[in-house]
């Protein structure tokens, strides 16, 4: 074994056997405010061809809102449920309907929180696997209809999403 060779090995142990630390920066994917306007828009376009008023809102991975969308004759209180819907997505990183089927157990007291509400009607928002945000639909008659639209858009930006950097 050569002198560098020796060294590397040995630095290689070193550095192996040192405990595990905590990283100081942490590079996360975030979702933009383009993708995040375009996805809102497209939830409420899918919504209106079936002949529904909505309110669409996207929150970023921390659960902060990114757009809020509220279309003309749209209920005020539907962008209060839209964040909601989202906030549920993002606290479980599934579907909020899905979340309701799997946990009604804890359903009475998770709607008393601030900024979640388990009912259907958001999806997480992935960008090459990973979680970036959430769209939260309401204002149709019926979450499955609003989970409808908020898929209808993630469809639409699908490829987009995939490719994400």
């Amino acid at each position: 074994m050569n002198k560098l060779t020796s060294y590397t090995v040995f630095a290689t142990l070193l550095l192996a056997s040192l405990p595990a630390t905590a990283v100081d920066v942490l590079p996360v994917k975030q979702i933009g405010l383009e993708m995040a306007r375009d996805i809102a828009m497209a939830s409420v376009e899918a919504c209106r061809k079936e002949g529904y008023n909505v309110s669409a809102v996207v929150l970023d991975r921390a659960g902060n809102v990114q757009v809020a969308l509220r279309d003309t004759l749209a209920a005020r209180h539907t962008l209060e449920i839209a964040e909601r819907k989202a906030g549920m997505t993002i606290m479980s990183g599934i579907d909020s309907g899905a979340f309701r089927a799997a946990r009604g157990d804890i359903r009475p007291e998770l709607n008393h929180m601030s900024g979640l509400i388990v009912m259907d009607g958001a999806l997480p928002i992935r960008a090459a696997g990973s979680l970036i945000g959430a769209i939260g639909v309401s204002g149709a008659p019926g979450g499955e209809k609003d989970a409808a639209c908020a898929a209808a858009a993630l469809k639409k930006h699908e490829e987009r999403l995939e490719f994400a950097q």
